[in-house]
């Protein structure tokens, strides 16, 4: 079945489920000098008139959304003031389902939602069903292997990027890096400006990519050390001085207790290479606990996580405030509320 048929019955479902309204004639393609819709529904509804002008988009994320608004727009003032503007797609996002209703259209999705709004007629239903598509389509973006490119991105929103630097600053490929910016541009979190791409809406990529995501590839190890306090953080300072390069980071919590102190863990947490694994488990003389442990170490199969940092002094290097927020939103609720802290202390963009 073609989407538009598709789309004309799940239109059609709806208006004849309602009693008082009366469906006169659905015409196909109907054309306003250069415009073209998909199709136009003649209704009646408490002895009066009107028509739905329908635009689909198999695609339903806000780039291709305002397209058909402008078009729609177009049609409307050349068809008469009983034209209200419809957009159907397989699946409208809750930004793309804002923009029609910011510009008083009508829309419907195949997976429940919908918004019609004409005379006396009021239908408003929204679902949080999303489909394994657009699932799919979100969790690619959100791999480990693009987070590189997304955290370059995000901590510095303005800065236009060209391909191949974005590439090569993230340890990517080009291709790869093209695949990420047209999904960004696909969801309006991103513009292709002619100096490069760059992201305007770094709020609303955070807050999808912290409900997607996958923590770095690699190992993690719960360990016990018999220092605490001030001893052992000191200790780990130590630590970080000796290496040349920032091997050893600390994270989560403990990153968050620099960079916008919350909540304290019962835990220190940190990143390490397989070399910094070693040296902590030397100094620390961590052992395996018999009871609860008290470090733990992620080691990431690669480099981005423990390049991605800021540092407070020689001694003290943490996982930036991006990488901090993401791992606080997926440690619990205790650890959502020091996200949020977080982000208002240290991710405020314009």
């Amino acid at each position: 079945m073609k989407i538009e048929e598709e789309a004309r019955n799940e239109l059609v479902a709806l208006l004849s489920a309602i009693d008082a309204i009366k469906i006169i004639n659905i015409k196909r393609e109907p054309a306003s000098e250069d415009v073209i819709l998909d199709f136009l529904v003649e209704l009646e509804h408490a002895r009066k008139k009107y028509h739905l002008a329908c635009e689909v988009k198999s695609n339903g994320q806000p780039r291709h959304i305002r397209n058909a608004i402008f078009q729609l727009h177009h049609f409307a003032r050349n068809f008469g003031n009983t034209a209200y503007p419809v957009i159907i797609a397989p699946y409208l996002s809750p930004k793309s389902q804002d923009l029609c209703r910011a510009e008083r259209f009508g829309y419907l999705d195949f997976v429940g939602n919908v918004h019609l709004e004409f005379g006396s007629v009021y239908i408003d239903r929204k679902t949080d069903e999303t489909p394994k598509g657009e699932q799919r389509s979100l969790r690619s973006i959100f791999k480990p292997k693009a987070a590189n490119i997304l955290r370059n991105l995000l901590n510095d929103p303005e800065r236009r990027w060209r391909v191949a630097k974005l590439a090569e600053t993230a340890n990517a490929s080009v291709g790869h890096v093209s695949e990420v910016g047209q999904a960004l541009r696909e969801r309006e979190w991103a513009v292709q400006s002619r100096n490069g791409l760059y992201l305007t809406d770094p709020d609303g990529l955070l807050d999808a990519w912290s409900q997607e995501y996958e923590q770095p590839d690699g190992e993690r190890v719960e360990l016990y050390t018999h220092l605490h306090g001030s001893a052992l953080i000191n200790t780990i300072e130590e630590l970080m001085a000796d290496y040349p390069d920032p091997k050893i980071v600390f994270g989560s919590y403990t990153a968050a207790d620099w960079l916008g102190p919350y909540a304290r863990a019962g835990k220190t947490y940190l990143y390490a290479d397989e070399r910094g694994l070693g040296a902590l488990q030397k100094r620390l003389n961590l052992q395996q606990p018999l009871k609860g442990p008290n470090i733990e170490i992620c080691v990431p199969n690669e480099d981005g996580v423990l390049n991605d940092i800021e540092r407070f002094s020689k001694h003290v290097i943490c996982t930036s405030a991006v990488q901090t927020y993401l791992d606080l939103m997926n440690s619990g609720e205790r650890g959502r509320e020091a996200a949020e802290h977080l982000r208002k202390a240290k991710l405020q963009w314009q």
